[in-house]
């Protein structure tokens, strides 16, 4: 990954094996609607962009191109890890890249390949990101969450940072 700092490697770290990360948009009457998508990446580019495949007759599409602001979510409740990413979409087009990303999941979703022409690349370069990382055990967590009903103060139970990226 590009950005190489401790944080961006944990991010990257976190999302990398979650197969479904949840892209909220916005709705042509501004309400707030999510849809589960099969992340492409295989690391992190240069570009700090994550990718998916969509289609062109979809209605994602079409809201997408009239705004283009996003949040991706990731969520490990069994490794107790949740990452949120803020940015921007654009749409790749290109032959060659769509199939460097192509997998068998994506053939599953859409049986006409790469070269599908409803097919594209939804681009979402991170602009910000903030994820949460407990490492405790359960067992742990329980101490901790007891600890502060009685003390009133938050429970410490991992690691949360917010990452700002260009």
């Amino acid at each position: 990954m590009a950005h190489d700092t401790p944080a961006h490697e944990t991010l990257w770290k976190l999302i990398k094996d979650i197969r479904f990360g949840m892209l909220t948009h916005r709705t042509a009457t501004g309400m707030l609607h999510a849809h589960p998508l099969t992340t492409q990446n295989r690391s992190m580019d240069e570009q700090a962009e994550l990718y998916f495949f969509i289609p062109k007759s979809g209605e994602l599409y079409e809201r997408l191109l009239t705004d283009g602001e996003v949040n991706v979510s990731y969520a490990d409740p069994g490794q107790d890890s949740y990452v949120s990413l803020s940015g921007q979409v654009r749409f790749v087009d290109d032959p060659v890249e769509k199939q460097a990303l192509w997998s068998t999941g994506a053939q599953a979703w859409f049986p006409g390949g790469p070269t599908d022409p409803d097919v594209v690349l939804l681009a979402v370069r991170i602009r910000h990101a903030e994820f949460w990382d407990v490492k405790a055990n359960k067992m742990v967590q329980l101490f901790q969450m007891a600890k502060a009903a009685v003390t009133g103060e938050p429970p410490r139970l991992g690691e949360h940072q917010k990452v700002a990226l260009p």
